[in-house]
This record gives structure tokens, C-alpha cells and sequence, in this order.
């Protein structure tokens, strides 16, 4: 939520100014950029504030599982080389930062909604010790 924060201060305050200081195409680049980077940072708050109702009982997993369908993990397509030189560097900072957040929610929410394949473990630290040696399996992929 801070980084929602960080990116509201900034597209309101410095970066209105910082946008008016670009050419055309760079201004058109910025103007979809941080069209881009809001929307993906409002999908990250939804599928958070999801899963905190489940860790607060609020909701079930299985039920945050259904409305999780209404949350887009797929907006992280990295603007090309080009178009990323245009931005001013504040906003590609927020980019980048917003990409790594996605992509460890991805992890995260693999994890928490595979079905768990392996025999049933009593052990609690067992459980957790199979969902980490999952996650980072994922990762190395």
C-alpha cells in the first residue's frame, strides 16, 4: 500500500510536472506508462486486501479463490528499452518496483492456490517447509 501511496504522490505532484517537460511521444509514452502502472498497482491492492480478509477470517480461501478471478495478475508487460528511456526516472523506478511486487504476489499466489499434490503432513512445520520448497521451485523455473 505504500508503494500505491509513493505512485499517487508522485503522478499528482512531481510527475505532472516532470510530464509537462516531454516531447510529444515521450509525453504520450509517460500518459500510458503510468496508465499501466496504476491499474497494475490497483490489481496488486485487490488480490492483498483479498487475502487479508482470509487472514483475519473474514472470508475463506475458497471463497477468496473465487474472487480472485476478478484479479488481473497478467498486467506485467515491461514497456520495450525505447519507450522505458523516454520516461523521466522516478516513474521507471515505480515501474520496476511495481513488477517486482507482481511477480513475487505471483509466487505467493501460486503457492497458496496450488492443490497441495504430496501425502497429507501432520507436522505444521513440515506443511510450511513443502509450500517454501514449492514457491522457490516455481521460481527457478
Amino acid at each position: 500500500m505504500g508503494l500505491v501511496e509513493e505512485t499517487a504522490s508522485y503522478l499528482d505532484g512531481p510527475g505532472r510536472q516532470d510530464s509537462k517537460k516531454l516531447e510529444r511521444g515521450a509525453a504520450l509514452a509517460y500518459a500510458t506508462e503510468s496508465m499501466r502502472l496504476t491499474t497494475r498497482l490497483m490489481q496488486l491492492a485487490s488480490w492483498l486486501l483479498l487475502h487479508r480478509a482470509v487472514k483475519e477470517g473474514e472470508m475463506s480461501l475458497a471463497q477468496a479463490n473465487k474472487e480472485k478471478t476478478k484479479v488481473k495478475l497478467s498486467l506485467g508487460d515491461r514497456a520495450d528499452a525505447d519507450t522505458i528511456s523516454l520516461l523521466p526516472e522516478q516513474l521507471c523506478d515505480l515501474i520496476d518496483r511495481s513488477l517486482g511486487l507482481l511477480d513475487r504476489v505471483r509466487r505467493l499466489d501460486a503457492t497458496i492456490h496450488s492443490p497441495v499434490t504430496e501425502r497429507p503432513q501432520n507436522n505444521p512445520v513440515e506443511r510450511q517447509l513443502g509450500l517454501l520448497k514449492a514457491a522457490f521451485e516455481r521460481e527457478a523455473r
